[in-house]
């Protein structure tokens, strides 16, 4: 069963990205890079468990709106895939960010979240057997590089800023097995059915933990629209886009969206939240850039090794 469930696939365009693939990616990174500003904005009144029902609750709806998402089934085969998608793309990160930024700045926050490529391609090349292309590795220890000097600051500012940090990084582990095991889910049934059926069984996953934050809340219209637009955009169309790309480009290159995020969270930030940050984020963030820059290449050819164990998982399903 645990086979069943962790098993990636590569993508259907192993070339350099093309310019769909560039359209999907600079949209995401834009629409991913505000979506930390809209949680800051949110938990000015509302509960960190308000937040996460509230932009999964918009991003359901604006699922449940297309037509696409009941056209296709899912196989019962499939379902279980589908449902640990829910666990580790929708219940476990959408409710540690919230949390996360009570004690760190939304700007921090969305670098961090840098680290998902990291972890995606640990994961995929785990499940592949294959190592990534060497542009990807290279691009891998710049990120990496950035990453570091990203989250320096918030080492000296306490246990709670630490806590924070850490929480995030979690999130992002929980993204890099996502973003593999929703691979050949797109591949087999598109983006639209597979996203829908996993924020829709989110919902109910972080309804409990919504309800509570509901009790402890206030209101204010300004945190409301901003959770409108973190659902319908940062959870509905960005998935969407999400899903397409990382079944075109393959789960570690499309990962490398989260290093545009960060630049844009950077911005956005400091204009709109008045938020300080320190010049080795500024160097950590150029480092991610080129990282993501190099993604983009061409990937190496699989080996022959790989093909025949795509051939097995081929044959078993």
């Amino acid at each position: 069963m645990a086979n069943r469930l962790l098993i990636t696939s590569h993508g259907t365009n192993r070339d350099a990205f093309s310019a769909r693939d560039w359209a999907r990616f600079v949209s995401i990174g834009l629409i991913w890079g505000a979506s930390f500003l809209f949680i800051e904005v949110g938990l000015e009144v509302f509960h960190p468990g308000l937040v996460t029902w509230m932009r999964v609750g918009f991003g359901a709806l604006f699922m449940a709106a297309l037509p696409q998402a009941r056209a296709t089934t899912i196989e019962k085969v499939d379902r279980p895939r589908v449902a640990l998608l829910s666990v580790v793309w929708v219940a476990i990160p959408l409710t540690l960010f919230p949390i996360a930024q009570q004690w760190i700045d939304s700007a921090v926050a969305g670098m961090l979240n840098g680290a998902v490529p990291i972890f995606t391609a640990i994961i995929a090349s785990t499940l592949l057997q294959q190592l990534p292309g060497r542009l990807q590795i290279i691009g891998l220890l710049l990120g990496f590089a950035g990453i570091l000097a990203i989250a320096l600051p918030s080492a000296d500012g306490g246990q709670t800023a630490t806590l924070g940090v850490a929480l995030v990084l979690v999130a992002t582990i929980c993204y890099g097995f996502a973003t593999n095991i929703v691979t050949p889910l797109q591949q087999a049934y598109g983006s639209i059915p597979v996203m829908a059926r996993m924020l829709w069984l989110g919902v109910i996953m972080v309804a409990p933990y919504g309800i509570y934050g509901l009790l402890r809340s206030g209101f204010a219209w300004p945190s409301l629209l901003a959770m409108a637009a973190l659902g319908l955009l940062g959870t509905g169309l960005a998935y969407i886009l999400m899903g397409g790309l990382v079944g075109s480009v393959g789960p570690t290159r499309a990962s490398f969206i989260t290093y545009l995020v960060p630049v844009v969270a950077l911005v956005l930030g400091v204009v709109f939240r008045d938020e300080i940050v320190a010049p080795v984020v500024i160097v950590g963030s150029l480092l991610v850039i080129a990282g993501a820059i190099l993604a983009s290449r061409r990937e190496a050819p699989p080996t022959p090794a790989v093909t025949i164990l795509e051939g097995e998982e081929d044959s078993a399903a």
